[in-house]
């Protein structure tokens, strides 16, 4: 049996993407052997087990926005919520138990989203819909907050398509995955982008669009976990009515502490 399986099957993790996400992160061991992959199969009579403590939530990603709303100070009790790509639904999770009032857990894919939030009345599940065509209509509640964790496509094809949607005193969290806003020659081995000049060029390059579309950036932090492959990804707040913005000094300061911390 292949050790994701496996793990789901003895209770180890609540689902396979959970599962995998423990296999990369290096933390499960069969007896004393460090497993490398999520498809390797172990033998029946080696003893599963994840070192670390294990996240209640349905996926490491969780982990992004949980910093984010600590951070950021971002209270979202009794909020109305837009999770755009929610995948199997880490955001989704991690608003919900900090109070929210609704989620619309939006995705491209179809059938991702975990059983317990899709079954939960809190959220209403939009599968199959691309977040470009997103329109106001859509949406029976206003929008108070919004949070995103996109792949293979950049911020500056989402974030024009969100801003509409939300309410004037929205806010709204984004993560800058770095390997989807480079240029293709700034892409190292594996999508990973390790330079932190280019770190640091991704980041003002979003900042900017996102002030041409008239939002402010209130807040910046590296994400507490890497990508799959070892990327850092940063953390951004943004505001439509917001008096303070981040310097630039600020941002480059949260970026080199972030290769500090993940930069061997």
């Amino acid at each position: 049996m292949r050790v994701d399986e496996r793990l789901v099957e003895e209770g180890l993790a609540e689902n396979l993407a959970l599962a995998r996400a423990l296999v990369m992160e290096g933390r499960v061991f069969a007896g004393e052997q460090r497993v490398e992959k999520p498809s390797q199969s172990v033998k029946p009579a080696a003893p599963l087990r994840v070192r670390g403590e294990l996240t209640p939530y349905v996926s490491r990603g969780a982990q992004k926005l949980k910093k984010a709303l600590e951070v950021f100070s971002i209270d979202l009790k009794d909020k109305v919520c837009l999770d755009v790509g929610a995948s199997t639904g880490g955001f989704t999770d991690v608003m919900l138990r900090a109070g929210a009032a609704c989620v619309y857990a939006v995705d491209v894919g179809y059938n991702q989203l975990d059983y317990r939030l899709r079954s939960d009345p809190r959220v209403v599940v939009m599968e199959r819909q691309n977040a470009r065509y997103l329109t106001r209509d859509m949406f029976e509640r206003p929008l108070e907050f919004a949070a995103t964790d996109v792949s293979f496509i950049s911020l500056k094809k989402i974030l024009p398509a969100c801003f509409p949607l939300l309410e004037a005193q929205a806010r709204f969290v984004a993560l800058i995955k770095p390997q989807f806003e480079a240029r293709r020659e700034d892409v190292g081995p594996k999508g990973v982008v390790r330079d932190i000049d280019v770190h640091r060029s991704v980041v003002m390059d979003i900042v900017e669009f996102i002030h041409n579309c008239e939002w402010k950036v209130a807040g910046f932090s590296y994400s507490p976990i890497t990508g799959p492959e070892g990327n850092i990804e940063f953390l951004l707040e943004m505001r439509r009515n917001h008096d303070c913005e981040i310097a630039k000094e600020e941002i480059y300061n949260v970026i080199s502490a972030a290769h500090d911390k993940f930069v061997k």
